[in-house]
């Protein structure tokens, strides 16, 4: 059942901007400086608030959370936001494919069903 509260709406939505950098950097254990080089790196890009203030979504948080594990490993932050980018990239492909996969098995059990 969908709730009436708009707001309910927004705090389950994973790409809503609800943290400001400061708070985002807190949850992250990093600097606002890390948050600002994943956006020159093009890895996140930040909402902006009416006042033009940067706002992160829980998305976009826990992209930068496998990026700073990789940092943190001694990876440099450009070859980090390549190989999250592509492990990005690949798991909407593995979704892809697997829905692909339940809809030709569903035509096959009804091609199956409809010859017997």
């Amino acid at each position: 059942m969908a709730s009436d509260n708009p707001l309910d709406d927004r705090l389950d939505d994973d790409d809503y901007p609800a943290y400001t950098m400061g708070r985002a950097a807190e949850m992250l254990g990093a600097t606002p400086a890390f948050l600002r080089a994943l956006g020159e790196a093009r890895l996140i890009t930040p909402l902006r608030s009416e006042g033009g203030h940067r706002r992160y979504s829980r998305y976009q948080l826990r992209i930068a959370a496998r990026a700073r594990e990789l940092v943190d490993k001694g990876t440099p932050i450009e070859a980090a936001c390549r190989i999250v980018i592509l492990e990005d990239q690949l798991e909407e492909a593995q979704r892809i494919n697997a829905e692909y996969r339940r809809a030709a098995g569903a035509s096959a059990d009804r091609v199956e069903s409809d010859s017997a």
